[in-house]
């Protein structure tokens, strides 16, 4: 009987151990979850973008070769057939350079939020990417959360691999925004709609606190899941064709 007892005892102590021990260990796996998903986004978020940019009705190459940053937030899910919020998460490159005319910068994860994203059916995911055309409005993403249609004006992108920003809105607007849901691609507003650095993620894609500034600054590094995204952009748009910045 002594000895069952103790083969009792001892077998709990064991058990217990192993719960411990994966107490302990939990977080450091929650946190490689969490970091993982952060460089799976920024995988798609390349994937995105070389799509739109080969396709022969996509991002027209002509605006691309003018913006000063593109913003690419993959698989925007909603919730509802009419959404009037959502939240999505992504990556952002730009030109560096005080005059946003050198080579893309490592990416600044990205957050946003609010706005209305039109009609879209429960559960559908939908990419979107943010052609950001003039230094005011990459200014104001960069440094912090910018809500578009009041701190920095937006319309909807026009679309083909030739078009021209042909109407006063996006000839003057400083931020050019489209969609794609199962195959469509096509200009759409995102006025209303906040964005800005996410510090989490930058924090987990990088190992440390960072800001959207010390990014675009070239203080750390770009991770090899930003590849091609990267080099996507540099291949496709290697300078800046705006006035006085090439």
């Amino acid at each position: 009987m002594a000895q069952y007892k103790n083969s009792c005892r001892n077998l709990k102590l064991r058990w217990m151990a192993a719960v411990l021990a994966l107490c302990l260990l939990m977080p450091a796996i929650v946190r490689a979850a969490d970091d993982d998903a952060e460089q799976a986004r920024l995988k798609a978020a390349g994937d995105v973008l070389k799509d739109l940019l080969n396709g022969p009705n996509g991002i027209p190459i002509n605006l691309l070769n003018k913006s000063e940053c593109v913003i690419i937030l993959p698989s925007v899910k909603k919730a509802g057939f009419i959404v009037g919020a959502s939240y999505g998460r992504g990556a952002m490159s730009c030109r560096s350079g005080e005059n946003f005319n050198g080579s893309w910068s490592a990416p600044i994860m990205m957050q946003s939020s609010g706005g209305s994203f039109g009609l879209q059916a429960g559960g559908q995911a939908t990419d979107f990417v943010v052609l950001v055309m003039n230094d005011k409005g990459a200014k104001a993403v960069i440094n912090g959360k910018a809500k578009l249609g009041g701190d920095a004006s937006v319309a909807a992108g026009p679309v083909g691999r030739d078009a021209e920003a042909s109407t006063n809105a996006s000839m003057s607007a400083e931020m050019l925004s489209y969609s794609r849901a199962q195959g469509v691609f096509a200009g759409v507003s995102l006025s209303g709609t906040s964005l800005g650095p996410d510090s989490g993620a930058n924090e987990k894609i990088y190992g440390k606190k960072v800001s959207g500034e010390d990014i675009f600054s070239g203080s750390v590094q770009a991770p090899a899941s930003a590849q091609e995204m990267l080099s996507t952009l540099q291949d496709k748009s290697p300078k800046n064709d705006s006035r006085g910045k090439s």
